[in-house]
């Protein structure tokens, strides 16, 4: 809050040291740094959320839309504010496992994601990939999924960098609603 900064040092009881910086807290990122909702094993059966996520209903799940092979899901630990995935609902873990259909929807939704983010959003630009297993960075590596990260010019890319925090600046729910809605007409259930 503006009105109670100042640039005087303020002692915050376990931050260390007094100085100028005010903290954002993010508690939510705990689960994630703690494993919750991470597979146990390997197969679809070792609770997988992505194979779990499409037997919810789209606003439980988080689910923007749903196509024949593949659907468009917020990301529940988001990296920027409208941070997707697009995950074939089959569990496959590698790309090259994808089959024609699968592959030419997976790359129709992150093309309607995009228009979607820009519509709903006003995105400039985007962070599109896939990390492919774990040493490549995937959280959840036996089931593929691709990431869409809007950006902003201007936007606070320099706080995870600097301060490991991310901002966000809406509810999931609040986004699953507004790019739902902003999903392109021709590919809605």
């Amino acid at each position: 809050m503006l009105h109670s900064m100042t640039s005087e040092p303020e002692q915050q009881i376990g931050v260390g040291s007094p100085d100028a910086f005010q903290r954002l807290w993010t508690p939510h990122r705990m689960a994630y740094i703690q494993g919750e909702n991470k597979p146990t094993g390997p197969n679809a059966d070792d609770g997988c959320p992505f194979c779990s996520i499409p037997r919810k209903s789209d606003e439980d799940g988080l689910v923007i839309a749903r196509g024949e092979s593949v659907y468009a899901v917020l990301n529940l630990y988001p990296y920027n504010g409208g941070h997707l995935m697009v995950v074939p609902f089959r569990h496959v873990a590698d790309y090259t496992e994808l089959d024609e259909a699968e592959t030419a929807e997976l790359a129709a939704f992150t093309k309607q994601a995009m228009t979607a983010l820009r519509t709903a959003s006003g995105a400039h630009g985007f962070n599109i990939g896939m990390n492919q297993g774990t040493v490549a960075g995937a959280g959840i590596a036996a089931h593929l999924h691709q990431h869409l990260v809007p950006r902003w010019g201007g936007d606070a890319n320099f706080m995870p960098v600097v301060a490991h925090t991310r901002v966000l600046p809406q509810l999931l729910a609040d986004t699953r609603a507004m790019l739902a809605d902003a999903w392109p007409a021709a590919t809605k259930p």
